[in-house]
């Protein structure tokens, strides 16, 4: 099995980014796949869910702001974040949802004030 995120940077408040996260090795297909955030000093935390079939979930504190997208063709998931704030600033991951306990390296997200 095999996660790899890509697309993390620095970035001014208010600005965008786009995550992408190729997935090997699991039934992608069938899986429904998350993006996880991990903050210094903090535990990492879910923000956003899609399923197989396209249905999105989000937290309250990016609701409005990410969109999550996946394309099976490509065994690929991605993180639209618009409107970037500095606490959104963390590194971010993805996984099946709920989380296989193998992890990628994550890509690093810092957004400036």
């Amino acid at each position: 099995e095999q996660l790899v995120e890509s697309g993390g940077g620095l970035v001014q408040a208010g600005g965008s980014l786009r995550l992408s996260c190729v997935a090997s090795g699991i039934f992608f297909r069938i899986n429904v796949m998350g993006w996880y955030r991990q903050a210094p000093g903090k535990q990492r935390e879910l923000v956003a869910t899609i399923t197989s079939g396209g249905s999105t979930s989000y937290s309250d504190s990016v609701k409005g702001r990410f969109t999550i997208s996946r394309d099976n063709a490509k065994n690929t998931v991605y993180l639209q974040m618009n409107s970037l704030k500095p606490e959104d600033t963390a590194v971010y991951y993805c996984n099946t949802q709920p989380p296989d306990d193998y992890w990628g390296q994550g890509t690093q997200v810092t957004v400036s004030s």
